[in-house]
């Protein structure tokens, strides 16, 4: 069997190509349905839906790069008459389609690709080149905008595959020609080609006009997004001290699942009393107090506020109470924070720019999730870390 395509037949590696395309995608389609029906009540069932997805990812990629080099191929090939050419309504509807899968084949696992790299945790793809996307930013409403584009080429997808199938079938069984053997191994004995074809250019319209639709639904409908329910967030009373914080960020990471995830608390006051004159060690006190609800923490936000782990509605505040105390390189806060229903003693080394009646404050430290009882039935820190890396930073003015 030649390699290269003839006027009448498909050559050897058109046909892997097309087989290896179809295996790809159906792989990820059933692995994707699989994966977003699957429970996550428990650490266990967690995992198992994290690595279903992240397996649909893989496979996904494979079949997007698969179907770039079976596109690039074709390219350079010449396209096999059609059998039923002369039948031009059925031949120009065949020729569309074949175009319309074309570009499902690319946009679906690259909307897909793209809305990995601008959501936040959860699964990753199984690859060493990254996570992210330099074009795409992480960004809430642009993941669900993806996500639906993803979701809307998807079905464009599916329904062309039936379409493409049925079409195989009725080949087979109706007209009993010999289509479908074409793209088996061997070349079948075919009778005398049409001599009318369909052409190109006006199925490749249609099936741009099918893109193009699909693209303006998929864009504009939001069909698609993560789920998020609204976690009770507790309201924080105002905060008259010292030092009035005038902005600042309040931001964890963890790995999940070999990926850091990040976000940041949007809600919490600091309640100030520092002077740097003093002598005695210790030079004033902080409490802190976070509002849990406010947390944002990417695609994961929801999990990390249900009740097996941050615990935001049995728990909707924590507080961090310490002494602020001097040392060789700047200041630590040496105390207590209160999370989760859990006191656990806590330090929190920073450093302090005065400039007149302003400072500037940075620090860092990092928690043991299990000292909290935080995600208790999560023991694997293959699946997430026992660390959660916190960060603080804030501007704050002297009171007069």
């Amino acid at each position: 069997m030649s390699r290269i395509n003839t006027t009448a037949h498909y050559g050897s590696v058109a046909k892997t190509f097309h087989w290896l395309t179809a295996l790809l995608i159906l792989s990820a389609l059933a692995l994707g349905f699989i994966a977003i029906r699957a429970p996550y009540e428990d650490s266990a069932q967690l995992a198992f839906k994290a690595n279903l997805f992240s397996l649909h990812k893989t496979i996904g990629l494979a079949a997007f790069f698969t179907a770039i080099l079976r596109i690039l191929w074709a390219f350079t090939q010449q396209r096999p008459k059609l059998l039923n050419g002369d039948h031009t309504l059925e031949a120009l509807a065949a020729e569309a389609a074949h175009w319309v899968l074309y570009g499902a084949m690319v946009l679906v696992p690259l909307t897909g690709w793209m809305h990995h790299a601008a959501t936040t945790g959860f699964a990753p793809i199984w690859w060493p080149f990254g996570q992210s996307l330099f074009f795409i930013p992480k960004d809430p409403i642009l993941a669900t905008t993806l996500g639906t584009l993803h979701y809307v080429f998807m079905i464009l997808l599916v329904l062309t595959l039936l379409a493409h199938v049925g079409g195989a079938m009725k080949h087979a069984i109706i007209d009993k020609d010999k289509t479908l053997q074409r793209m088996l191994p061997g070349q079948p004995l075919l009778p005398q080609l049409p001599a009318k074809q369909p052409g190109h250019t006006l199925p490749a319209a249609g099936a741009l006009a099918v893109w193009a639709a699909t693209l303006y639904i998929g864009a504009f409908s939001g069909l698609f997004g993560h789920d998020t329910q609204a976690a009770p967030t507790a309201e924080l009373a105002e905060v008259s001290s010292d030092w009035q914080v005038q902005s600042g960020t309040l931001g964890i990471s963890v790995q999940q699942f070999g990926a850091d995830v990040s976000g940041s608390f949007a809600d919490w006051t600091a309640d100030i009393t520092f002077d740097e004159t003093t002598t005695e060690g210790k030079h004033g006190e902080v409490t802190v107090t976070i509002a849990i609800g406010s947390l944002t923490l990417g695609s994961v936000t929801d999990q990390a506020l249900g009740t097996d782990y941050l615990n935001a509605t049995g728990f909707p505040t924590a507080t961090f109470t310490a002494d602020i105390l001097p040392t060789d390189s700047g200041y630590i806060a040496e105390g207590t924070l209160s999370l989760n229903g859990h006191e656990v003693p806590t330090s929190l080394p920073f450093t302090l720019e005065l400039s007149d009646q302003s400072a500037t404050m940075s620090g860092a430290l990092e928690l043991d999730r299990r000292a909290f009882h935080v995600g208790d039935d999560m023991t694997d820190e293959s699946s997430l870390a026992f660390s959660v890396a916190v960060t603080v930073a804030l501007e704050a003015t002297r009171t007069k």
